[in-house]
């Protein structure tokens, strides 16, 4: 996580079990963190939405739905941008990412699954990730429209 978060301030880290329904609590956690910052609701909700599939993925793919293997949520803001970082254990690889494309899923010819990445990267900022030490991290970013100042 190190240089990704340097200069932010810190609002908040927690973790989720990974158990399925659990990337809502962690969507709403976030949600209510960010109670402070002064960004639209459709902003926020976007990064919500971003957060929980990330949470989800988090979950499934790095720590294959085992509840000891907890997730890893940092909030971090300044006045310009909210970063959320969503750690997990790092066990499992997924597929290499495909762009998803609805008429070959409905064809049979790309998987039903697989929009997750799409879903985020279309409700963010930006989106980056990393691997350290055997656990992955993915970075969300929604930038403060001017203005906006995190408190």
């Amino acid at each position: 996580m190190g240089a990704y978060f340097e200069g932010m301030r810190v609002a908040a880290k927690f973790t989720v079990s990974s158990e399925p329904g659990n990337e809502r609590f962690a969507a709403e956690r976030v949600r209510q963190i960010l109670t402070g910052v002064e960004a639209d609701d459709p902003q926020l909700d976007r990064l919500q939405t971003a957060v929980a599939e990330a949470t989800l993925n988090a979950m499934e793919h790095g720590n294959h739905f085992q509840p000891d293997s907890p997730v890893l949520i940092r909030v971090e803001a300044d006045d310009n941008e909210v970063r959320v970082s969503v750690t997990d254990g790092g066990r499992g690889a997924g597929s290499p990412y495909e762009e998803p494309d609805l008429d070959r899923k409905l064809a049979g010819l790309q998987s039903p699954r697989g929009s997750g990445l799409f879903l985020i990267r279309e409700m963010v900022d930006s989106v980056s990730d990393e691997v350290v030490a055997g656990r992955q991290t993915v970075h969300l970013s929604v930038r403060l429209k001017p203005g906006q100042v995190a408190s």
